[in-house]
């Protein structure tokens, strides 16, 4: 029987396992040493608890420096290792996408954005997931676009195929409504302009995954190319998340 890739929180909504799938040759991504989330800033009590159980050495926070001062960040710990890699360098209020455009490609144009603008935050990134000497988690805030686009990275050079990272990615749609509450008790309980808020269909990360082809050939060129990633820390990063 597989094993659930989610792992369950009080307060998170969308941590999971990036473990389990499988590369093109066959081998599967190890569990237990990579994982996305959302704001880990909501960590208290029991799953402050269970998150240092997990033993991760390596947090990468993936939102605006802004962000981190208005809703916080992870508790600080001796066992970890804390980095603000903020990917977006144009902000855009997602709650209040025109519900008249086509938001999957709407939202698949943002990410082509950070995908050029975050270039250096990008491949630090990389790197420190190629580095990493213990398991390793990465965060935005609801843990769906820019933690989408970065696991789409990895794992797409880790040779896990198409059909996987958008099944990764639309595991988030599992989250929506607690990600929806969670808005609406930050802004006085309104509701979102736009009603797709929350959501992560395959569609948006294909999308985004057949822009980056066309315009790099692959995303190990974009990787290797634009982000200017070295093939040594590529074959890394596969020597440490790839199972013999």
């Amino acid at each position: 029987m597989e094993i659930p890739r989610r792992i369950t929180f009080d307060r998170l909504h969308n941590f999971r396992d990036l473990g389990g799938h499988r590369s093109a040759d066959g081998r599967p991504v190890r569990r237990g040493l990579l994982y996305r989330s959302d704001s880990l800033a909501k960590l208290e009590g029991r799953d402050w608890d269970r998150f240092l159980a997990l033993g991760v050495r390596t947090v990468i926070d993936l939102r605006y420096p802004w962000e981190i001062a208005a809703r916080g960040r992870v508790p600080v710990s001796e066992q970890f290792t804390y980095l603000n890699l903020s990917i977006e360098h144009r902000p855009y209020d997602q709650a209040a996408i025109d519900p008249a455009v086509d938001p999957w490609r709407y939202l698949a144009d943002r990410y082509a954005e950070v995908a050029e603008d975050g270039t250096v935050e990008l491949r630090q990134a990389l790197e420190a997931v190629a580095g990493s000497a213990g398991p390793l988690v990465f965060h935005c805030a609801s843990g769906k676009d820019r933690t989408g686009l970065l696991a789409a990275l990895v794992l797409s050079l880790l040779g896990v195929d198409e059909d996987g990272v958008a099944e990764d990615f639309a595991l988030t749609e599992a989250a929506t409504d607690l990600l929806i509450a969670d808005w609406a008790a930050l802004h006085g309980g309104r509701t979102p302009l736009w009603p797709g808020y929350g959501r992560a269909p395959e569609e948006v990360i294909r999308l985004f995954l057949a822009d980056l082809r066309a315009e790099h050939g692959s995303v190990h060129g974009y990787v290797t190319g634009r982000l200017g990633v070295t093939d040594a820390a590529v074959g890394a990063l596969r020597a440490r998340l790839l199972e013999d």
